[in-house]
């Protein structure tokens, strides 16, 4: 497979991190703030899980793609490195609008088992 394009350009939202995937009242956000919590990501450090969802899409290949109307998404599986060291897999979603370079995240979650045995029922 391959890697994210300009994955070393790749962007996340302060507001992606800090309304959503770390915020405990995020009705949305809130299963995965606690999954990140849990290993060791803070609301007050939101920065270390950034560069962490970066680093994985820098570290691991792309599992699938999806064209949109509005771009590509690209789904990335693989450890995630946690400030607690366990570093759970994780899938994170990246997407490249129309008319652009520059990957930005759109959503990231644990991938547990479920996940990967349908993902493999897929193929």
């Amino acid at each position: 497979m391959a890697k994210l394009p300009t994955g070393d350009q790749a962007v996340v939202p302060e507001a992606k991190i800090t309304r959503y995937l770390l915020d405990l009242t995020s009705k949305q956000g809130k299963p995965k703030a606690q999954f990140f919590i849990a290993f060791g990501f803070t609301m007050e450090v939101w920065e270390l899980l950034a560069t962490a969802l970066k680093q994985h899409a820098l570290a691991h290949d792309i599992a699938s793609v999806r064209e949109t109307r509005y771009g590509i998404h690209y789904n990335i599986e693989g450890e995630l490195q946690t400030p607690d060291e366990r570093n759970p897999r994780v899938r994170s979603v990246w997407k490249i609008e129309k008319d652009a370079t520059i990957p930005a995240l759109v959503t990231a979650y644990p991938l547990d088992e479920l996940d990967e045995k349908a993902d493999d029922a897929t193929l």
